[in-house]
Formats: structure tokens, C-alpha cells, sequence
């Protein structure tokens, strides 16, 4: 096995120029966070959100005094409500909707027979319908803007699933049937989607370090985790959302339907 440095961080070249984007879960830790400022470096505008207001803001801040073109607004995917707020906000402060990244998600360890009713049901609410929520509402906007013919390229949506999806692991019964649902949705929207000129794809990342994961995990079972992994390392989150960004750009244009693993923990 490899024991590889992280890579140099990769400047950004303009892929996502004069784009807008919806971005879930993007509070500053993790892929989200890392997402938006790879999404700003590439020319995109962005709507960061986050059930997490006061870390939303934050960020926002630390987002807006380097790029332009970034706002805000706390959202909690498992409430309908305040995700047609969100979409309707990024059509109201940009004009248009051309990008969502449905990042939002939940996990946690528990084995099946320890596990209780609310648990499974909080991780799936987060995890899948709070993924099928965004999505819904990303292609009506989508449907809508293809039957006014306001032209230019078509909507993209990026959903982040998870090698948990593919793989068994004890104590993530839960975590694991909520990222293999996100992989089903988003093959079955991409066929839907494609209909409007809208591609849905996933990215399946395994481990990206973030300070939040460190407070879930132990080190013993990050320790094992990172084992597995080809290059002997965890991957950093900026690296995941490059994968983002290419399924997001035109480089992808003909890639629909697809869950594109960023690990070597495929099955």
C-alpha cells in the first residue's frame, strides 16, 4: 500500500464561469465548505447553506472577503418548506438556477439490533429525503426554465453518496441504506431530468477529513479506515469537490445517471 502526501491544491480555470449554484450543507467544514470556495475559484456564483446558521454566516463572511458573488441562507433540508425558500431565493438573488450540490447528510454508529425507531428515521430523513427534497425542487425550477426556452446549457445536479452505499460496514445500517437510496434516486432522476437538458450525477467519496468527523469517529476506527484506502491516506475535502467541479462543468456533458466513486473502495 501506498503512503502518499496530499497533492498540491489545484487553481481554479474558470470552468464554472457566470454559473449559479445551490450548495447544501456548506457551513465552512468538510465537502460542502470546500465545494463553495472550489465553486467561487471556478467563476461560479453561490448560495451556501446550512442548518447551522451562526457557522453559515460565518463562513459566508470569511467566503465573501475573498470572492464576490456568494450569499446565504440557513436551511434545514428535512423541512419542505424551507427548501422551496432556498431554491426560490437563488432564482430571486441570481436570475437563474444552473448548479445543486446536495451535500447534506447524517450519519452515526449504532448496530441494527441496538438501533432505535427515531435514529434510522432521522439519518434517511437527512440523508435520502433531504436529497430528494432538493432535487424535486432543483427540476421544477429546471422544467420551468426549459418551457420559457431561456436557453444557454442545461442544469446539473451532483449528489454526494458514499463508498457506504457499495460496501458493508457494521454500525452504519442506517448511514448505508440512505447513500445507496441517494445512488438509486439519482439514476432514476437522471433519466427524469434528462427531459429538460438537466444532468444528475453523484460523487462516492469514502473518508475526507474534516474537524466534525474527528468528534464522531474514534481513532481507532479512523485509523482502520484510512488503511484501507490505496494511497494510505484520507482524502482531503477540496479534493472531493474537484470531482464536484467536473461533474458540475461542461467537461461532463454527457455524463448522466453515474455515481463516480473518489476512493478505491469501490466493490
Amino acid at each position: 500500500m501506498g503512503d502518499v502526501e496530499s497533492p498540491a491544491y489545484v487553481p481554479g480555470h474558470g470552468l464554472l464561469k457566470g454559473r449559479t449554484a445551490v450548495i447544501t450543507a456548506a457551513a465552512g467544514a468538510g465537502i460542502g465548505g470546500a465545494t463553495a470556495r472550489r465553486f467561487l475559484e471556478e467563476g461560479a456564483r453561490v448560495l451556501i447553506s446550512d442548518a447551522h446558521a451562526r457557522r453559515l454566516k460565518e463562513y459566508e463572511g470569511e467566503l465573501a472577503g475573498e470572492f464576490e458573488g456568494v450569499d446565504s441562507l440557513p436551511c434545514d433540508v428535512t423541512d419542505e418548506r424551507q427548501v422551496r425558500a432556498l431554491f426560490d431565493t437563488a432564482v430571486e438573488v441570481h436570475g437563474r438556477l444552473d448548479i445543486v450540490v446536495n451535500n447534506a447528510g447524517l450519519g452515526g454508529t449504532s448496530t441494527l439490533v441496538d438501533m432505535t425507531d427515531e435514529q434510522w428515521s432521522r439519518v434517511l430523513d437527512v440523508t435520502l429525503g433531504g436529497t430528494f427534497r432538493c432535487v424535486r425542487a432543483a427540476l421544477r425550477i429546471f422544467r420551468e426554465s426549459r418551457s420559457e426556452g431561456s436557453g444557454g446549457p442545461g442544469g446539473v445536479i451532483v449528489n454526494n453518496a458514499s463508498v457506504v452505499g457499495w460496501r458493508a460496514q457494521a454500525g452504519q445500517a442506517h448511514y448505508a441504506a440512505a447513500k445507496a437510496g441517494v445512488m438509486a434516486l439519482t439514476r432514476s432522476a437522471a433519466i427524469e431530468a434528462a427531459e429538460y437538458g438537466v444532468r444528475v450525477n453523484a460523487v462516492s467519496p469514502s473518508l475526507a477529513m474534516h474537524p466534525h468527523l474527528v468528534k464522531v469517529t474514534t481513532p481507532e476506527l479512523l485509523a482502520e479506515l484510512t488503511a484501507r484506502e490505496a494511497f494510505g491516506r484520507y482524502a482531503e475535502p477540496w479534493e472531493i469537490a474537484n470531482v464536484i467541479v467536473f461533474l458540475a462543468s461542461g467537461y461532463s456533458s454527457y455524463l448522466t445517471g453515474e455515481v463516480v466513486s473518489a476512493s478505491s473502495q469501490h466493490p
